[in-house]
């Protein structure tokens, strides 16, 4: 299997995730988050109480499904996308992972971090996960109540 610098670091980046949502530390988590996604989010700190509590247990192995990436150059500038899909076991549950994040920006430097981050129970898979395009929304997301 080819692996590649990207998909080590969509791997990174879990690790990271999956860390910051073990120790419950909200400022990493939105650390990870680019500054535009933290701006353009409806309410990032409610993601944030949303993820903390949805995600139960300890993580006992994740596998990256698979993942893909974009990238755009503009005036000698570039910005690298990575979508990213994750399932992750933990002693209580299984979850999905969909993760947007700009690895590189020097377009506009606010954008490099995490955009998206989209985690569900595994069994609501086919109601909840889409076309990357359609869950490419801002912060975390969170189901409409």
């Amino acid at each position: 299997m080819l692996v590649s610098s990207e998909d080590k670091k969509a791997d990174a980046r879990m690790e990271q995730i999956l860390s910051a949502i073990k120790d419950q530390d909200r400022k990493t988590i939105k650390e990870l988050f680019s500054k535009q996604a933290v701006n353009e989010s409806n309410d990032f700190d409610s993601g944030i109480d949303y993820l903390l509590s949805f995600f139960q247990g300890n993580v006992k192995s994740w596998e990256r499904d698979k993942w893909s990436s974009g990238e755009s150059i503009e005036h000698g500038k570039k910005s690298v996308m990575l979508r990213s899909w994750y399932t992750v076991e933990t002693d209580i549950d299984k979850y999905m992972f969909f993760i947007i994040d700009y690895a590189e920006d020097t377009i506009n430097s606010d954008n490099a971090g995490l955009y998206t981050l989209r985690v569900i129970k595994a069994e609501d898979k086919d109601t909840q996960f889409t076309y990357w395009q359609d869950m490419e929304l801002a912060g975390i997301y969170k189901p409409k109540e």
